[in-house]
């Protein structure tokens, strides 16, 4: 995995096989709201409530400011998620947050990410997972990942136990997602585990 910091954003670039994650910028609105709009019905289950309001630019651009003051602030990074086409362009397929991070006693993260509909089913968001994971561990130097997801969501179920996390509990009612209050299944990832499931992939 790359590393680069950019002196325009407070976050390193990570590249994978077939991903770049990267700090969203003010250029890249025009691919997100399309994507967005496109996946609307796609991510609807799956997502807290939203409207066509939420991909106006100047909403866009307000959440953009509050990402950077987070990610300096070390509490909250936000990726998008790039593929590479032949001729050197980014294409947006989706993105991953680190959010609520927990220094002192806790030294956790928890993860969230989302997909566009068309790009779905391709192993891009298991790579994805995989590219984040190492700077959780290491710049961060945090000790735990944790990531909920809705009991039916065979996907990200599967994103994530490739990735080594293990089931760990449930949780009643723990999210709003479109408009009511959902159950979520607990999955946690520790140093030690990530470790271990590294150095087991690479044999």
């Amino acid at each position: 995995m790359l590393l680069s910091w950019l002196a325009r954003e407070d976050q390193p670039v990570l590249e994978g096989r077939r991903v770049r994650l990267r700090a969203p910028r003010l250029g890249d609105h025009g691919q997100w709201q399309a994507l967005r709009s496109e996946s609307r019905d796609f991510l609807r289950p799956f997502e807290p409530r939203w409207g066509e309001a939420d991909l106006a630019q100047r909403v866009y651009a307000a959440r953009l400011r509050r990402a950077r003051e987070e990610a300096r602030a070390g509490t909250d990074y936000g990726y998008f998620i790039f593929i590479i086409d032949d001729k050197g362009a980014e294409q947006l397929v989706g993105g991953l947050t680190l959010s609520n991070i927990r220094r002192r006693a806790a030294q956790f993260v928890t993860l969230g990410y989302w997909m566009g509909e068309r790009f779905a089913g391709k192993g891009l968001m298991t790579e994805a997972v995989a590219t984040v994971l190492p700077f959780v561990f290491g710049p961060l130097d945090l000790h735990r990942v944790h990531a909920a997801f809705l009991p039916h969501n065979t996907a990200s179920r599967r994103v994530l136990e490739k990735n080594g996390f293990r089931e760990e509990g449930f949780a009643e009612n723990y999210l709003q997602i479109d408009g009511r209050w959902a159950d979520h299944v607990l999955f946690g990832l520790t140093r030690e585990r990530y470790m271990t499931h590294t150095l087991a992939f690479r044999r």
